[in-house]
């Protein structure tokens, strides 16, 4: 029973040692570089805005922006 303990722990050694050589190569390699992309020009929504907290004021509800909507101007794609 002893053997076959030192032969289990010297092969999980073995493999776990192997794994971590094997992943040299990627942590070295450079990462591919983004290319930029166009964005939209973006506005806030103020008409949608407008109505949203016109209705909400009506029901008595207080309506606070965490990302208010937006919307692209015009032209731009």
């Amino acid at each position: 029973m002893n053997i076959m303990l030192r032969i289990a722990a010297v092969s999980l050694s073995a493999l776990l040692l192997s794994a971590c050589a094997g992943t040299q190569e990627m942590t070295r390699s450079d990462a591919p570089a983004a290319e930029p992309q166009a964005r939209p020009e973006l506005t806030r929504d103020e008409l949608y805005i407008a109505y949203v907290e016109r209705v909400a004021r009506r029901r008595g509800i207080h309506v606070m922006w965490v990302n208010p909507p937006q919307k692209r101007l015009a032209g731009t794609e």
